[in-house]
């Protein structure tokens, strides 16, 4: 059985929502807390939060949580810096785990039954291949990513996420179809359309 740890990247400052997008609630629930608990009922553990911008408001979005949080002084670099701060966690974890899951709170149609479908994917494959969600006519997260990349995971800089690291290896990457894995919160009309009124 592969050992997966979830790294939830919740560092943002959320420019474009004007605010944090991590204390957002959708029925009554903040984006942080629906993610991590997300993670946490698809079986991942430990899970990583990592922390920026209002670190103190979205850490206590976790309460009575099994969660981790990270703290990424340098979020204000872009998302790399957070994959940085939660792959050198995920590496350090004990036990040893065998890949990391990233996902953002930003995607309120992720849930544990989609993850638990890359879970089991990763799984399949022998715990050796990426693993992505597909949608857009692209690859992206949640991803999970096999120990062996965590170096070109640790290597990403600026405002660029991973999905180069799975662009680079296509052929490689085992898919999850999702078809909702656009739809995601950065301006305040995003938020509009999902949560009217």
């Amino acid at each position: 059985m592969a050992h997966v740890a979830a790294v939830l990247l919740a560092a943002g400052g959320s420019r474009r929502l004007g605010r944090p997008k991590q204390l957002v609630k959708l029925a009554g629930k903040s984006l942080v807390r629906r993610a991590a608990e997300a993670a946490l009922a698809a079986g991942c553990a430990p899970l990583f939060v990592v922390l920026g911008a209002c670190a103190d408001e979205v850490a206590a979005e976790l309460a009575g949580l099994d969660a981790r949080t990270v703290a990424n002084a340098g979020h204000a670099e872009g998302i790399a810096s957070s994959i940085r701060a939660g792959i050198a966690a995920a590496e350090s974890a004990t036990p040893a785990c065998d890949g990391a899951l990233l996902l953002v709170v930003d995607q309120p149609r992720v849930d544990a039954i989609l993850l638990a479908r890359v879970l089991e994917a990763f799984r399949q494959g022998g715990a050796r291949d990426p693993v992505a969600c597909t949608y857009a006519g692209s690859v992206g997260v949640p991803a999970l990513f096999p120990r062996s990349l965590f170096p070109e995971l640790a290597a990403l800089r600026g405002d660029r996420g991973a999905r180069s690291v799975l662009e680079a290896r296509r052929d490689a990457v085992r898919e999850v179809p999702f078809a909702e894995g656009g739809v995601d919160i950065d301006t305040p009309e995003d938020l509009a359309r999902l949560a009217p009124g």
